[in-house]
């Protein structure tokens, strides 16, 4: 808990501001039972009408004074914690962007998701609760035990007895049903990640008549979580009837005991009246005071859940080598790498190593779960390898911050991920102040020109989220020229031409090699034909290289390389 509030502080003039109101709302609720004593007293009882009237324009001055108060106080609670969620919301948001992959890997989308949404709302639900109740009640009980002692003599000793019976009950239930809080929030985890599973993969489900399974699956999870919750309801529920015995009780023994006080004259009625209205007040405290505590537990796990976030440091640093003093420009190397994702029981990569230099053109090919793109996963960080060394310009890139680092990269993921907006504002993922004149260099490079014209608004046409108005192959042409846009020292391709024709395959290839100049271009290719003019070829099988080479020099030397072209492109051709 102490964790997200050291991340983002509350204000501490609006703490002060709301105590003062609060108190002062306090300080009127309990003006009202000696008032109304007097009233009895002094009043009624010698019937003094004058007295009366004069002291109910009072009490109801002070009402509406304090429904006043109470209501400023309660829309500024309402705003610190609304303030509060919005700034955690922020700092969350902000930790998770700082994250590798493997920190994401880690967390998973869905309960990230939760975290950021459900956990924090939760939170502010009970900053809320806490700072509108959890401040008033203790003063109105302390205040109420007060007024009570000075009032009721005797009468009040029944509080001794009520009030930790009120206390002992609201531990045993908070202690229990504290048990049921991290569960409820994992198996939430688990509904959102079976929800969000099902919605990214719906083309596959009914593709495959997999609706029932997958409805079978979710209702299992949600019926799991159902009953978690229903225990925990259960015992929560234990709270309000034990809560009535003890206030009926407790009601029951001031008022005979009371009675008999009066009529011995030991006490007069006003007072015995105001007493009870303290004493309801102190057991009211406590209930309100209760309520706030029995959100704790749900609380304190979505704030654990929150604070592991924030806690959570990413596995990749930023070094401190001046990157304008680089020795060598768009250069890429790899030194005897060895790579496992976490987890994983053996590693995915063994042994890499090859350099790509200035205007070169590096292909990557082999069988699928090859490790392929794990390769390219490493050149901007996404994640590290286990063992050694991958320089960048003669530097090893441990030592460039990491800003440094992805400036020069242009990096096209094997899927197509667009943001909702239009295709200018994607195109200006790879430059923010790119202008049209260079979105259409690149998208005419990138063979994405010819549907964007045809689009109502051209660049200013909307793109859905995900791009999920746009083909696979539309996509595909603009994650590249949203690389092109860039204009990097290094591309880095991942399977990038997969979804394009043969005939826009070929123009694409040509259009880059006469726009790139002097940048390094690194890409992994299924087609054989995509990779015929590569400057080097490295044949990756089992997370290895076993062949490295031209064209030509892999067809006599590597039987794996071989293979692959006399299935794509035939025996007689090859």
């Amino acid at each position: 808990m102490k964790t997200i509030f050291f991340k983002v502080r509350l204000n501490g003039r609006q703490i002060a501001g709301l105590s003062f109101l609060i108190l002062l709302s306090a300080i009127g609720q309990m003006l009202l039972p000696s008032l109304l004593a007097q009233m009895i007293n002094g009043g009624v009882a010698v019937g003094s009408e004058r007295m009366i009237l004069d002291l109910a324009v009072v009490m109801a001055v002070i009402t509406v004074f304090a429904c006043l108060v109470n209501l400023a106080s309660v829309r500024l609670a309402s705003g610190i914690a609304t303030d509060f969620a919005a700034g955690l919301r922020g700092t969350v948001f902000d930790r998770v962007q700082t994250f590798s992959a493997a920190e994401m890997d880690k967390f998973g989308t869905a309960s990230l998701v939760t975290r950021s949404t459900s956990d924090i709302t939760n939170v502010q639900s009970f900053l809320t609760m806490l700072l509108r109740i959890g401040l008033l009640a203790p003063m109105m009980a302390v205040a109420g035990l007060v007024f009570s002692s000075a009032t009721g003599g005797k009468v009040s000793s029944v509080l001794l007895v009520a009030v930790p019976l009120l206390i002992a009950a609201l531990a045993l239930i908070v202690v229990l049903a504290s048990r049921y809080s991290v569960r409820l929030r994992r198996k939430l985890d688990r509904i959102n990640h079976l929800f969000l599973e099902s919605l990214e993969g719906v083309r596959v489900i009914r593709a495959f008549n997999k609706q029932q399974t997958e409805s079978d699956r979710f209702n299992e999870a949600n019926a799991d979580y159902a009953r978690t919750a229903m225990l925990a309801g259960r015992i929560t529920g234990l709270l309000l009837p034990a809560i009535n015995v003890i206030f009926g009780v407790t009601t029951a023994a001031v008022l005979g005991l009371g009675a008999h006080y009066v009529e011995t004259g030991a006490m007069e009625v006003g007072s015995l009246v105001a007493n009870s209205q303290y004493i309801s007040m102190v057991l009211t405290s406590v209930i309100m005071l209760s309520l706030v505590i029995m959100m704790f537990p749900t609380t304190y796990a979505c704030a654990g859940r929150i604070a592991e976030v924030l806690e959570t440091e990413s596995s990749i640093r930023d070094g401190d080598a001046p990157f304008d003093r680089r020795p060598l420009r768009a250069t890429l190397e790899f030194r005897h790498v060895t790579f496992a994702y976490p987890g994983a029981d053996e590693p995915i990569l063994k042994d890499i190593s090859f350099v790509s230099r200035p205007g070169e053109v590096t292909a990557i090919i082999g069988g699928t779960g090859r490790g392929k793109s794990s390769i390219l996963k490493l050149i901007p960080r996404l994640y590290d390898p286990l063992f050694g060394e991958i320089l960048i310009d003669g530097v090893n890139i441990k030592s460039y911050r990491l800003e440094d680092l992805r400036s020069i990269i242009g990096y096209v993921p094997q899927k197509n991920v667009l943001f909702s907006g239009d295709i200018g504002s994607n195109l200006n993922f790879g430059k923010e102040d790119g202008t049209e004149d260079e979105w259409a260099e690149a998208a005419r490079i990138a063979c994405a020109e010819e549907f964007i014209i045809k689009k109502p608004d051209g660049y200013h046409d909307r793109v859905a989220q995900g791009g999920s108005n746009l083909s696979g192959g539309q996509r595909q042409r603009m994650s590249i020229a949203r690389a092109l846009m860039k204009k990097p020292e290094i591309y880095v391709f991942d399977d990038s031409f997969s979804a394009l024709d043969m005939k826009t395959d070929q123009t694409l290839r040509k259009n880059l090699k006469e726009s790139t100049g002097e940048a390094t271009i690194i890409l992994v290719a299924q087609r054989i034909s995509t990779i015929l003019d590569a400057d080097r070829i490295l044949v990756v099988d089992d997370g290895q290289i076993v062949g490295q080479g031209t064209h030509r020099e892999l067809l006599e030397t590597c039987p794996l390389y071989r293979e692959i072209a006399e299935i794509q492109l035939g025996k007689e051709a090859v």
